[in-house]
């Protein structure tokens, strides 16, 4: 099986490995990060590690190459256990896209001033830091707090994005980082996340038109509520904003101060539609035929690694190599085996490479990724699984 599909030289480099076995394509894994930082035009990114979950392809990212003039800066965590391993391992700027009820973690965290200096939690609610200032065990320790802002779009009773913060008007914010303030928290941020721009492709005029209209919304809202907040704390070290899908929206806000992305690294099947995304897929992952059931049939080894999210077909892996392949209706991709068609060409023991529809979660699924570079030599790194740690 050999043809020009980038593909190939994944199937060469690792053709001594059992499969099941993940691999990624460090050629378009740099490319990509190259046009994330392009498209970012010297606004910061700070990588969202859930899409990543490899110490070494964070490593990568966050290198000098990628981090001088603008780049990368920064991780984007989504556990204090995990900001706490990371910073453990040489990370210094760990933001948590998410709050936190871990109350070991947080006795950790309050243990160490290094930990403390380094991750910066998320709070959206007083309840929280109740929880947080109950934890830490003492009115000395003066965590770093970004406020989570709600930067869905409200059309009526029509609710267009994730729900995530219960704070929303300026007002809200001002009172909750006065709340903040008087616990004794260092209130550093603000964080807005437009899912309903960065999660939705832009596939026909009418999601162009929700993605324009929530921008103007959020902008106007966005620039209320960080005076009301600054009118309250003072200066803020970050603005964040945004994600893989909508870079180029929020860098136009010249109160963003930098932006997330992760996704874009590894460019997952749930990002084929962008306009503004170079079809450049860095990760896959390949299992082996175990059977041929009937003519045209081709039965592979596990492959149900189905994504999160809303259950339907845009959350299942994607045969992309041999060509021509396709899951069956009947049966998807299932948990021990999962049946192909157009399967003429293969044999028992043949490969077919799949592509997973969201970024990090594949890495859930193995233990190490073989990076493969673009002279074919193969470095066998582990992913978060490999090195002990599920952070849920």
């Amino acid at each position: 099986m050999t043809d020009s599909s980038p593909i190939s030289g994944l199937h060469a480099a690792t053709a001594d490995l059992e499969p099941p076995l993940a691999a990624v394509d460090l050629t378009a894994l740099r490319a990509n990060a190259a046009d994330l930082v392009s498209r970012a035009r010297g606004v910061p990114i700070r990588v969202a590690s859930k899409s990543v979950r490899c110490r070494a392809v964070l490593e990568e990212v966050l290198g000098p190459e990628l981090t001088a003039s603008g780049g990368f800066a920064g991780i984007m965590g989504y556990s204090l256990r995990e900001a706490i391993w990371l910073v453990r391992e040489g990370a210094r700027d760990v933001l948590l896209g998410y709050p936190t009820v871990d109350r070991h973690a947080l006795a950790e965290l309050a243990a160490d001033q290094l930990l403390l200096d380094s991750i910066t939690l998320m709070v959206d609610d007083t309840d929280q830091l109740d929880l947080i200032r109950d934890a830490v065990g003492s009115e000395k320790v003066a965590p770093r707090v970004c406020l989570d802002v709600d930067a869905s779009l409200r059309i009526g009773p029509l609710h267009l994005g994730v729900r995530r913060s219960p704070i929303r008007t300026p007002e809200q914010a001002a009172r909750l980082a006065a709340e903040t303030l008087s616990r004794g928290f260092r209130v550093v941020g603000i964080m807005t996340y437009e899912a309903q721009i960065a999660g939705l492709p832009d596939t026909n005029p009418a999601v162009r038109l929700v993605k324009w209209a929530s921008a103007a919304e959020i902008g106007r809202r966005r620039r209320q509520v960080l005076e009301a907040v600054r009118s309250t704390v003072g200066e803020l070290e970050l603005v964040n904003s945004g994600g893989t899908g909508s870079i180029e929206v929020s860098i136009t806000d010249p109160d963003v101060t930098e932006v997330t992305a992760g996704s874009g690294l590894y460019l997952p099947t749930l990002f084929d539609g962008y306009r503004n995304l170079a079809s450049r897929p860095s990760m896959y992952f390949a299992t082996p035929v175990l059977r041929r059931p009937a003519p045209g049939i081709a039965t592979v080894f596990s492959g149900g690694y189905i994504a999160s999210g809303p259950a339907g077909a845009s959350r299942v892996p994607k045969p992309v190599w041999p060509l021509g392949l396709k899951l069956i209706g009947t049966e998807g991709a299932g948990e021990v085996q999962t049946p192909l068609t157009g399967a003429d060409g293969l044999g028992i023991g043949d490969r077919v490479w799949f592509r997973h529809a969201k970024a990090g979660e594949l890495c859930e699924r193995f233990t190490e990724v073989h990076l493969v570079d673009q002279d074919g030599s193969r470095t066998t790194v582990p992913t978060y699984r490999g090195e002990g740690h599920c952070f849920g």
